[in-house]
């Protein structure tokens, strides 16, 4: 009997097939990686500390372990957790209070560990001080996306907190990736920037003594160059230094709330001073209350070792994730700005109206806003404006500092440009976000 037209073609089929499966193996197991929510989640028992291998890109080797609560809430807020030099992320697992916190309010922690000798974290090579520069940020960066894909995270409420070397990169994540974090908590750091070498080292011992100073507007331009053109809101930054600090020196401090003041665009000048305990000095910058722009506090006579249980709950506090669920979001602002914008081929006007929308008079105001890259203020009217390019503040003058509710004030100002002609997107109002248009 002859076999059928079909039969001849089905022994060839069968290693074709074969070399088709393997072919399609390493893909089908990249694809398994990325993605299903249920598979990845799968990978990671609740209430345990797991690692997570294969979460993306990761030049520089880091490990990733994870925390999930076992009540963790739908679309979970994600802490990041940055050890110390030495450390790990299982160390900073046990030594910190963040997942018997994550227990309590829901969110999921990341512990990533540097794998280098010494064990610390890169914040000083050009490609750590850049967006997607290539060493250990990009791996951090790969974290976080491998959590917001597992469990549907909260793209909103993504943090950030480090002691020492941890710290440093908690100052180097939020410049380098301001679209990710929300907001970060650095325990004995230094500024971003400020560790940086140029031949291989890991450690700036100018940085680490205190010795580097700069001006607000050198710091905040070096956070603004790590993300070339980036006008989006900035995240909020908590700062934590104790004046007896013999590793990271004291004048650190100082250095980084210049800079994140700067980057905010808010005055050098406390909104708020506390002592929230005996020895501790609380500045707010910016804003009075727990989700100030920028928050500072100073440990009289403690160390380096300034970490110590219940800071995490104040950490938390500063981020919102003091509750269950999702962070209530601050209050809308009351304040409205509308701008109309003159241009020509090299300059522009801009006319800024102010307009009090909340229940009191606002007596002396500070308007907060970010000029679009190449745009330098060159004159002004109804205000002072420093400084003349990046994140700029406008201060009343003596005669029009007084808006009784509901009341406006227009001022302007003439800038340069180089091509972009653009108003300001978002502007704040004595650290209050306004409203546009």
């Amino acid at each position: 009997m002859h076999p059928t037209p079909h039969t001849p073609a089905r022994g060839p089929l069968r290693p074709l097939l074969a070399a088709l499966l393997a072919a399609l193996a390493p893909l089908l197991a990249a694809v398994a990686l990325a993605a299903p929510p249920a598979a990845a989640r799968a990978q990671v028992p609740a209430a345990t500390l797991t690692e997570v291998t294969d979460f993306g890109a990761n030049p520089s080797d880091l490990r990733m372990h994870l925390y999930v609560p076992d009540g963790v809430t739908e679309n979970p807020a994600v802490l990041v957790a940055v050890h110390y030099c030495t450390g790990s992320g299982p160390a900073m697992y046990s030594g910190t209070e963040y997942a018997s916190l994550a227990d309590r309010y829901g969110f999921i922690v990341v512990y990533p560990s540097a794998t280098r000798a010494g064990k610390c974290f890169d914040v000083s090579s050009p490609q750590a001080l850049r967006r997607g520069g290539g060493s250990d940020p990009v791996g951090i960066r790969s974290m976080v996306d491998w959590v917001v894909r597992a469990y549907d995270a909260d793209t909103g409420r993504i943090f950030a907190t480090g002691i020492s070397s941890g710290a440093m990169m908690t100052n180097v994540l939020l410049g380098n990736y301001p679209d990710v974090f929300a907001a970060g908590a650095a325990f004995a750091g230094v500024p971003f920037g400020c560790f940086a070498t140029t031949d291989g080292s890991e450690w700036n011992s100018a940085c680490a003594g205190g010795t580097v100073t700069r001006t607000p507007q050198q710091w905040g331009d070096l956070v603004r160059g790590s993300y070339p053109g980036y006008s989006g809101p900035r995240p909020r930054m908590q700062l934590w230094h104790g004046t007896q600090d013999d590793v990271l020196r004291y004048p650190n401090f100082g250095e980084e709330i210049k800079q994140w003041t700067n980057v905010h665009g808010v005055g050098q000048a406390p909104a708020a001073t506390d002592t929230p305990q005996p020895g501790w000095t609380r500045t707010r910058y910016g804003g009075t209350g727990d989700r100030a722009p920028v928050e500072a506090i100073s440990l009289q006579g403690v160390g380096h070792n300034l970490y110590a249980p219940g800071m995490g709950a104040r950490v938390l506090a500063f981020f919102g994730l003091d509750a269950s669920g999702p962070a209530p979001q601050p209050p809308a602002g009351a304040c409205r700005v509308t701008v109309t914008t003159n241009a020509w081929s090299t300059g522009l006007t801009a006319s800024v109206t102010i307009t009090n929308t909340g229940t009191t008079a606002v007596n002396g105001w500070k308007l907060g806003f970010t000029l679009p890259a190449g745009q330098t203020v060159t004159g002004g009217w109804g205000a002072t404006y420093t400084p003349a390019s990046g994140a700029v503040t406008a201060t009343n003058a003596a005669y029009n500092g007084t808006l009784a509710p509901n009341a406006s004030v227009t001022v302007g100002y003439q800038a340069s440009h180089t091509g972009d002609s653009a108003a300001p997107r978002a502007f704040t109002l004595n650290g209050t976000a306004c409203t546009t248009g």
